[in-house]
């Protein structure tokens, strides 16, 4: 990814210097089917008195013919360069070629002044790449002197050419301020589309987070408390399971209100006091720890999860008897002894590694001898926690029974 974004939007790379002006530039350029009209204006200084010229000659020769072809020739370029801006590279420096070479030609043959040569030089600096527009219209100015030396004007036209020489030099920044706008308008539109993708991954990763455990704790109450009706008939017992449930569900419904919202993050503590009641409801053993004060503060939102996402799924897919938890600085650890004997990376082992990834850490999953699985993810030491955005206040996920 870094690779491709210095490669679309290198602004200030030495590659921006030889790739192309960027696709969509012909829409953004001069006029498309009104420039021919507009050019013709601009035309007008160097076409009028050529024109006059040509028209005083008292006889049709092959030279007039010859000079009349090289001059409109080379206005006809001027008038049409809008439409090569879509074209490959080749077929734009072989117009900007041949157009300065008609351009020096129309000079020798028919101009009176270097002016001339601004036409062909203004339109390289906006077809070709920047390094691309400096060799060619270098050259081309210097022939142009020569051209003015060789016919004895260069003390008249010397001039001409500095200022052909400033302003293809202004329309030069000119153009390259276009394409970095150009580029950033791309970053920009590309950083959004990542943003919204980034969003829709935060928000599929959450809602896998929050509604898996929940659900699967519901289920786990629900048939807890059907089983207690069925074989002791404990009618209180049931109806304590059965408020349990509702309380669930109620947290749930407020966790993805605030998860949508971007306004929700974990609490260890309370992810801890909703494994040891989930597990509890599974008859399942559970060895967790009674705080979380050895772990930094920073990275208990992301523990949160992992604690999260590993009891569900020892609750719906491990078939364990104990688990065991174990906190450290910078480490969790969640143990047990269920059937599992391959690793099967799901959904929520992904959204873990990928949570962890962020904050620079990682997620490690193993097979125990016998059986069961073991989980640690580890932040190293040195590296700084997460921050919370400032558009997503931390709120502390309080338990609603037995369950952040």
């Amino acid at each position: 990814m870094a690779e491709t974004g210095k490669r679309s939007f290198g602004l200030d790379s030495k590659e921006s210097w030889w790739v192309d002006p960027l696709p969509d530039a012909r829409k953004h350029g001069p006029g498309g089917w009104r420039w021919p009209f507009m050019a013709v204006v601009f035309l007008l200084p160097f076409l009028l008195p050529v024109t006059r010229s040509l028209l005083a000659q008292p006889a049709v020769t092959a030279g007039l013919v010859l000079t009349a072809l090289v001059v409109y020739a080379y206005s006809a370029c001027y008038a049409v360069f809008p439409f090569v801006f879509d074209r490959e590279r080749r077929v734009k420096l072989a117009f900007c070629i041949t157009m300065n070479v008609l351009g020096l030609a129309s000079l020798a043959v028919a101009a009176g002044s270097g002016f001339v040569l601004l036409y062909g030089t203004a339109v390289v600096v906006f077809l070709v790449p920047a390094a691309w527009a400096v060799i060619i219209d270098l050259p081309t100015l210097a022939v142009g002197a020569v051209i003015l030396l060789a016919r004895g004007r260069f003390l008249d036209g010397y001039g001409d050419l500095i200022t052909v020489a400033s302003i293809t030099l202004a329309m030069f920044f000119m153009a390259n301020l276009v394409r970095a706008v150009r580029r950033l308008e791309r970053a920009n539109e590309e950083i959004a589309t990542l943003a919204v993708a980034n969003e829709r991954e935060r928000l599929a990763r959450d809602l896998h987070d929050l509604l898996g455990h929940s659900l699967t704790t519901i289920t786990v109450k629900a048939g807890l408390a059907r089983r207690v009706l069925e074989s002791a008939g404990d009618i209180p017992r049931a109806v304590e399971e059965i408020r349990e449930v509702e309380g669930l569900t109620r947290s749930a419904l407020s966790d993805v209100r605030a998860t949508v919202s971007a306004n929700r993050e974990v609490s260890l503590s309370a992810e801890l006091v909703g494994a040891r009641a989930a597990l509890r409801a599974a008859e399942i053993d559970a060895d967790l720890p009674h705080a979380v004060d050895n772990v930094r503060p920073e990275f208990q939102p992301t523990f949160g999860y992992v604690l999260r996402e590993a009891v569900t799924n020892v609750l719906r897919h491990s078939g364990a008897k104990r688990v065991r938890v174990r906190l450290g600085g910078n480490w969790l650890e969640i143990e047990d002894d269920g059937t599992a004997t391959d690793v099967v990376a799901g959904n929520g082992l992904r959204g873990l590694s990928e949570r962890l990834a962020a904050a620079g850490g990682t997620l490690r999953t193993s097979v125990r001898p016998g059986g069961g699985l073991t989980v640690r993810a580890e932040i190293p030491a040195g590296i700084p926690g997460p921050e919370p955005s400032p558009a997503t206040p931390a709120v502390r996920a309080e338990p609603a029974g037995g369950l952040a």
